[in-house]
């Protein structure tokens, strides 16, 4: 792991590079659905009260990466994961997809799931690289621009 670089949990002093970080790709790529404003502006309401995580990639003291693990009841959901474009190409994200296996096999964890789009060709390729491996999209899933689902089995 790059020395500079620091994966950290969920402080609330940081809610706002949290919403910031994941707003700017989603309007750069789609749009932000209902779920993602409720999650994104209520990120102590809707992932840490629920049970879940939220990690943070701190870079020579700047916050300039997120991911969290959404528990959805029945799995927990790799998602809201975002990465500075300044900082791109630094493996910040793979670090912080490693950080998220390493704690879910820590919690025992059967598997870790998560939804995407296939035009996030970079992210897809991530996924793939570390293991995750496409399963069927059911017809209602919470995100409307979800056209593949991916699962690491633990």
């Amino acid at each position: 792991m790059n020395p500079d670089l620091e994966i950290i949990p969920f402080k609330e002093e940081y809610s706002q590079q949290f919403y910031d970080l994941n707003a700017a790709w989603l309007k750069k790529y789609f749009y932000i659905e209902p779920y993602d404003e409720k999650v994104l502006s209520q990120p102590n309401t809707y992932i840490i009260a629920e049970g879940g995580y939220i990690f943070f990639a701190k870079y020579k003291n700047e916050i300039v990466g997120v991911v969290s693990l959404i528990n959805q009841k029945t799995f927990f959901e790799l998602s809201k994961m975002a990465v500075d474009p300044k900082f791109q190409g630094l493996k910040i994200g793979k670090e912080l997809v490693n950080h998220c296996i390493a704690f879910a096999q820590s919690k025992k964890w059967d598997n870790i799931i998560l939804y995407s789009h296939r035009s996030l060709e970079t992210a897809i390729h991530l996924y793939k690289k570390m293991g995750f491996i496409e399963i069927p999209v059911e017809e209602n899933s919470h995100y409307e621009r979800a056209d593949i689902k991916m699962i690491l089995a633990l």
